[in-house]
């Protein structure tokens, strides 16, 4: 009993950590005359927003900040960004409910302005939302097409794959959720990720299996059959990579009373650190530049 009561304990701390996003009431306004060189959907953290509510840009205020100007227009995705089944969502239901917000975004001003090119950005269960968005075009099953995606950011993603494009030092591991399969199709060349060292949403180490299938659950918490038919497959993988490592007396050495509080602590430690929440101060190459700033130029860039 105590190690089910364990693994729902990591779930609900996993389902915390990447921050999600909800659907967008937001819709574009410009008219063809006024219609932006770059549209950008800034996609906050869980309980940076909610649904009905005015976004609460949080940690994405320091790139849309750096970017304003009468080129480049930015709406952020209004969406529930719940974390707990107690909080009237789960997590994976809040995800795709800001996936869905944020791509009818694109759609609406896709619809108007035909030139536009679009940004779309996330920070960390937004960054899961963003990320699915980008993939889901990148691979043509989004709402846009993929040639009119330049720029995709994403700030702490608990699905990074470490084939990824990761700007600043390396990670070790990949996002706590597991990489998206099927990665990001055309839009990959555009697509940059963010993962500050320390940081376990998006860096949690391979052979962590206890964290792995927490995210897993947590991130594939959703009835809708289309993720449901997604999160088979990283099943099969998660699956593959325990059975490959030693299977269920690997698992079973995880869950150990000395294992659980060596988790606990590291968890704690995470906690204590406040690195998933520094990347406007988190340096990212040689000069010094942060995450936040670097994003910000490289969405200027695309203008």
């Amino acid at each position: 009993m105590r190690v089910k009561k364990f693994v729902a304990t990591i779930g609900a701390v996993v389902a915390v950590a990447a921050g999600t996003s909800v659907l967008s009431t937001a819709t574009a306004s410009a008219d063809p005359s006024g219609c932006p060189d770059l549209y950008v959907v800034a996609i906050p953290g869980t309980w940076e927003t909610s649904s009905g509510a005015a976004p609460k840009p949080g940690m994405l205020t320091a790139v849309t900040d750096r970017i304003a100007s009468s080129s480049v227009r930015t709406d952020y995705v209004s969406y529930p960004a719940t974390a707990f089944p107690w909080e009237g969502g789960v997590y994976g239901e809040s995800r795709a409910i800001a996936t869905a917000n944020a791509g009818g975004m694109l759609e609406a001003m896709a619809a108007q302005c035909g030139a536009t090119k679009f940004g779309i950005i996330g920070y960390s269960q937004g960054a899961d939302a963003a990320g699915d968005l980008a993939a889901s075009i990148g691979t043509g099953l989004g709402v846009v097409p993929a040639n009119r995606v330049v720029a995709v950011g994403l700030i702490s993603d608990p699905k990074r794959s470490d084939a990824d494009a990761l700007i600043g030092p390396e990670v070790v591991g990949t996002g706590v959720g597991g990489p998206r399969v099927g990665g990001f199709g055309f839009v990959s060349p555009v697509v940059k990720t963010f993962c500050a060292i320390g940081d376990l949403y998006c860096s949690t180490p391979k052979d962590d299996y206890i964290s792995r299938l927490a995210g897993f659950l947590a991130v594939s918490s959703d009835p809708n059959p289309d993720v449901i038919a997604k999160a088979q497959q990283e099943a099969q993988i998660l699956i593959g990579d325990l059975s490959a490592a030693g299977g269920l007396p690997v698992l079973q050495s995880q869950l150990t009373d000395q294992a659980n509080e060596q988790r606990r602590r590291e968890i704690e430690a995470f906690y204590r650190s406040g690195i998933h929440q520094e990347y406007g101060s988190y340096a990212v190459d040689s000069s010094g530049t942060s995450a936040t700033s670097w994003l910000a130029n490289y969405l200027r860039d695309q203008a």
